[in-house]
């Protein structure tokens, strides 16, 4: 299976430089295939990727979108003829359409192949700039992402502002972290959707699945005894090997009757890139105890702070400590009857 890989972005947005980040540290031991379309006569950014082995089909007769698309099928069907890639990497000119590049790319219909990921490059520091004077061309590379990777973070302020401004587009996960202290296996997986807010709410999701389905293994009927109960549903990850002792704790009432996970947990998470520190984040977490949130089964999260913070929450527990950094923070809360404007103001207000 051929996987087709469109990484789109501004001019100037750091596309390339994502290329070759990946290229280097991740893409070893695949063969792979780049597809250029450059806006102008000379493909400026050929020469080192050659360098790398890689094979190129340039195309420089204008904007992807704009070119014929018989012409782009023609070439995505004699990459795929002649090198039998492992994946093929389009990088469009920064003033193309990303819905026009992947419909060109389904009209193509090339044979075992599947479209895989669509990443689109933000410089953070322009992307006010680019949403008002560029809209049309730049919010459709926004909203037809799978996974907004940002360049140019090293104003955090700036940073924040970017992130506020794509999500009130889209819910992908926006890679916030700084590249260089990412490696490119952290970044493709965010750019795959194998690590991002909406997988880990998936994964906890399955085990919560799990949990209800065994929690009638005795064979009784019981039903809910609570005859007001509206819970509804969600799921959490727990890969780290000191949950296992948490994965004990019970809630303390009516969860463990006939009702379906779906119908009794619910979950609120999010992704940011606001700086925490160690104490904010406790005094947080520490809040959860009060019920005002309502009731709080589990939180676990990664945030940025001097060094990236790690924390688990179960009630009556808290464990905060530092670890790698991530392509960008991340909470998960569960529980029951969740108000998750007051979660979202908690942690983020």
């Amino acid at each position: 299976m051929i996987k087709i890989d469109i990484f789109s972005g501004f001019l100037g947005a750091g596309k390339t430089t994502l290329i070759k980040k990946l290229i280097k540290e991740v893409y070893t031991g695949e063969k792979v295939v780049l597809i250029e379309n450059e806006f102008g006569e000379i493909g400026v950014d050929g020469g080192f990727l050659r360098d790398a082995g890689i094979e190129i089909t340039e195309m420089n007769s204008g904007c992807i979108c704009c070119s014929l698309v018989g012409d782009f099928s023609k070439a995505l069907k004699k990459v795929a003829a002649e090198f039998a890639p492992d994946r093929i990497v389009i990088e469009p000119s920064g003033v193309g359409k990303l819905s026009d590049v992947i419909k060109a790319v389904q009209r193509a219909e090339v044979e075992g192949s599947k479209l895989n990921a669509f990443c689109t490059v933000v410089d953070a520091k322009k992307c006010r700039l680019y949403l008002k004077n560029f809209g049309e061309f730049f919010l459709d590379q926004v909203k037809n992402a799978s996974c907004i990777v940002l360049s140019h973070t090293s104003d955090p302020a700036k940073t924040e502002e970017a992130v506020a401004l794509l999500k009130e587009q889209t819910d992908v996960t926006v890679v916030t972290t700084d590249w260089s202290e990412l490696s490119g296996r952290e970044i493709l997986a965010a750019i795959e959707k194998t690590d991002s807010l909406q997988a880990e709410l998936a994964r906890l999701a399955e085990e919560a699945h799990a949990h209800g389905d065994d929690d009638d293994d005795d064979g009784d009927d019981d039903e809910c005894d609570d005859p007001d109960c509206e819970c509804h549903h969600h799921h959490h990850d727990d890969d780290d090997d000191d949950d296992d002792e948490h994965e004990e704790h019970e809630p303390h009432h009516h969860y463990h009757h006939h009702h379906h996970a779906d119908e009794v947990f619910s979950s609120w998470g999010t992704e940011t890139a606001k700086t925490f520190t160690a104490e904010g984040l406790r005094h947080a977490l520490e809040q959860l105890e009060s019920g005002e949130y309502g009731e709080i089964l589990r939180a676990k999260g990664i945030v940025k702070g001097e060094e990236w913070i790690y924390f688990d929450y179960v009630p009556g527990e808290i464990d905060i400590r530092t670890g790698a950094p991530a392509v960008t923070g991340r909470l998960c809360v569960i529980g029951c009857k969740l108000d998750e404007e007051k979660l979202k103001a908690l942690f983020l207000g």
